[in-house]
């Protein structure tokens, strides 16, 4: 069974900076296929960036240039770094894990909230 737990969310103002984690266990990171989403109230949720098995990422025209995406398999945690944050950013920040035998998993969330 894979775990996955968020952190790192919080209020920030607009352009400032956070960094996301998702530690996973119950599995090794780099053998899940992973991605960030997100939720803002009222709409459903997006995808903001994947990454593969191999190491290949994926941004939303959202999130390209302002956000990266990576994985530190020593602490088997994958991280989305963000920046020049926007008021537009502000949602719940979900992490998935897919297996290679194509079961998904999802974490708990963490809030990000971009205003002055």
């Amino acid at each position: 069974q894979v775990q996955l737990v968020e952190s790192g969310g919080g209020l920030v103002q607009p352009g400032g900076s956070l960094r996301l984690s998702c530690a996973v266990s119950g599995s090794v990171v780099r053998l899940l296929a992973m991605g960030w989403y997100r939720q803002a109230p009222g709409l459903e949720r997006e995808l903001v960036a994947t990454i593969t098995t191999g190491g290949i990422t994926t941004y939303t025209d959202s999130a390209k240039g302002r956000f990266t995406l990576s994985r530190d398999s020593a602490k088997n945690t994958m991280y989305l770094q963000m920046n020049s944050l926007k008021p537009d950013d502000t949602a719940v920040y979900y992490c998935k894990a897919t297996t290679p035998f194509n079961s998904n998993y999802w974490g708990q969330g963490t809030q990000v909230t971009v205003s002055s």
